[in-house]
């Protein structure tokens, strides 16, 4: 019974284990509930802003939805601009600046003015999606329980992870989605320590989601059957189309951005004149509004018209361009996936004119688009067949799936070293492409630097004898067995010199050694142990076995950390 209480102790003390987990738990069920929130905010806030709206301005005739994004920016403005700017924007780039210069430190605040800001956006028809503010959202609860128990760095970092991941999925019922969209584009690392964190908060996000929101995909699609082999080679020209597509939905928002950023008016105003301009595209495309999902099943559907089609894509291109250049908060998500569906109905439609035999479904085309224009801009190959397989659960349509999206992701990869994420980030002069720098004391373990040849002490031993060993081997410290070899003190240079002052020489060692041990585990991280010398500001720790704490198995002094650190960036920086 013992034995088994010593091991729960060593689990719970072992933070890269159980007490990780433990933490990813909260993270996940927090995101979950955060999505769940959020999606009941921004239902509230559309029936608020529409058909309020249309009461209170009645008098306009249709002429009120000009205004009604107007004055959703006005809040929205006043919301980011004063009480929390990192929430500008879609979210995204913030949570990667966070995990890659801040050790994932994102404030308490963030969560909330977010869910705000970006629900009110979304209601009052800003052409923004849910992806960006959850992930934000997610991020910043994993955060704050990093930060509220003093987490390491590495570990606030994972916890942030955790919840994007719980709030992608949560909020698109796509748990794989969430795994890898928080592996691919958040943490950029794929290493099992990640995962296993990641994966739980994922699954109890979803539990939490499905419990309010039901266990349905985000989109009804009809059956899809390739009709002939030859749609491969459509499908390429169509990944490229994508490509193109996505490249200019990235040029075109950062413009956006530019032109907004120099006009002349206070920061909080501009959100309202970027929507007056999403209001005046709304009256007469209303399908630009929000999300635009309603308008995406009509697409897979092929209830929309080849031209009505072509014209949304530049109008929605335009309208979220607009909303989140002039500061409006929202994803690039779900525009994303409205322009590539829109984009893969005008590609179905001109196929089976110029090539009837063929014949490409425009409910797959449009499908297919979804996922080739946001992998494209998002540079997530992994993360947008998985989001569109999980969102629309046709299996059937993988392969093409696959050909488009790999096609748009490596020709938007020779165009632009940057993603429609990065790039924010490239445009504050902040370096991406080596991803997150590896926190080297969470990296390397204890066993990795610890030293085996340890020389001890018996604590029948004299003072004298301990002096004449300090001597001979030039040691400051010795850990002190019992008869039976087990561990029952440590005694420094300053304790043998102190005692022999004092004409102790011929009294044992058991009389001044340190009993109240701190100690170290093999498998901890080096982090932990330099957190336990520096409690104690002490030089050395013994080294136990985790199932026999009375069993020594090596020494960790500072020296031994600094030398493994200098070791691994040798070894790895040839």
């Amino acid at each position: 019974m013992k034995k088994r209480y010593r091991e729960l102790i060593y689990l719970v003390r072992t933070s890269d284990t159980a007490f990780l987990l433990f933490f990813a738990v909260l993270a996940g069920i927090g995101s979950g509930y955060g999505a769940v929130v959020f999606r009941w905010l921004i239902h509230e806030f559309t029936v608020m802003f529409f058909s309020g709206g249309k009461s209170l301005l009645s008098s306009l005739s249709s002429y009120y939805i000009v205004l009604i994004p107007a004055a959703g920016g006005l809040i929205v403005g006043f919301l980011v601009y004063y009480l929390a700017p990192e929430t500008k924007g879609h979210g995204v780039p913030e949570v990667m600046y966070a995990v890659d210069r801040e050790g994932g430190r994102i404030r308490v605040r963030v969560a909330v003015i977010k869910a705000l800001a970006s629900s009110v956006c979304i209601g009052s028809g800003g052409s923004v999606g849910r992806e960006g503010p959850i992930v934000q959202i997610g991020s910043s609860l994993g955060s704050s329980l990093g930060q509220m128990f003093h987490l390491s760095r590495e570990k606030v970092r994972i916890l942030v992870a955790c919840g994007a991941g719980g709030g992608i999925a949560a909020t698109f019922n796509a748990p794989l989605a969430g795994i890898f969209f928080a592996l691919e584009i958040i943490l950029r690392s794929y290493a099992p320590r990640h995962l296993s964190s990641v994966v739980l908060a994922s699954v109890l996000a979803t539990v939490v989601s499905r419990k309010y929101l039901g266990n349905n995909p985000a989109f009804v699609v009809p059956a899809y059957q390739m009709n002939s082999p030859w749609e491969i080679l459509f499908y390429l020209v169509f990944g490229l189309l994508a490509a193109v597509m996505a490249y200019l939905f990235i040029v075109t928002l950062y413009k956006s951005e530019d032109i907004f950023d120099r006009l002349p008016v206070p920061g909080f105003v501009k959100p309202a004149i970027g929507g007056l301009i999403i209001g005046v595209i709304g009256l007469y495309y209303p399908q630009i509004f929000g999300v635009g999902y309603k308008s995406i099943e009509l697409a897979l559907y092929g209830k929309v018209t080849a031209l009505l089609a072509l014209i949304l894509v530049f109008a929605k291109l335009l309208a979220t361009s607009v909303a989140l250049g002039s500061g409006g908060s929202g994803g690039i998500f779900a525009p994303s996936l409205f322009i590539g569906s829109m984009l893969g109905v005008v590609f179905s439609k001109v196929t089976m004119i110029l090539f009837p035999a063929i014949a490409i479904n425009p409910g797959a085309s449009a499908m297919i688009g979804m996922a080739a224009v946001f992998a494209g801009a998002a540079q997530a190959p992994i993360s947008a067949i998985l989001i569109l397989f999980e969102m629309t659960g046709d299996y059937k349509i993988i392969l093409p799936l696959m050909t488009a999206v790999v096609i748009s992701t490596l020709v938007l990869r020779k165009w632009s070293r940057e993603s429609i994420y990065t790039k924010k980030l490239a445009r504050r002069g902040i370096d991406t492409a080596q991803g997150p720098q590896p926190d080297l004391l969470e990296i390397i373990q204890v066993s990795e630097a610890m030293s085996r040849d340890v020389i001890t002490l018996h604590d029948d031993q004299s003072i004298r004898e301990a002096g004449l060993t300090i001597k001979k081997t030039r040691h400051r410290g010795f850990p002190v067995l019992d008869r039976e070899g087990n561990l029952t003190g440590i005694v420094t240079h300053k304790d043998i010199n102190k005692a022999l002052a004092a004409g102790k020489a011929d009294h044992p060692v058991r009389e001044i050694m340190t009993t109240d041990l701190v100690v170290s585990y093999p498998d901890e991280c080096l982090r932990k142990a330099l957190e336990k010398l520096g409690s104690r500001n002490i030089g050395r720790a013994p080294v136990v076995d985790p199932k026999n704490p009375g069993r020594i198995v090596g020494l960790v002094t500072r020296k031994n950390i600094l030398k493994a650190i200098h070791n691994y960036l040798k070894h790895s920086n040839p």
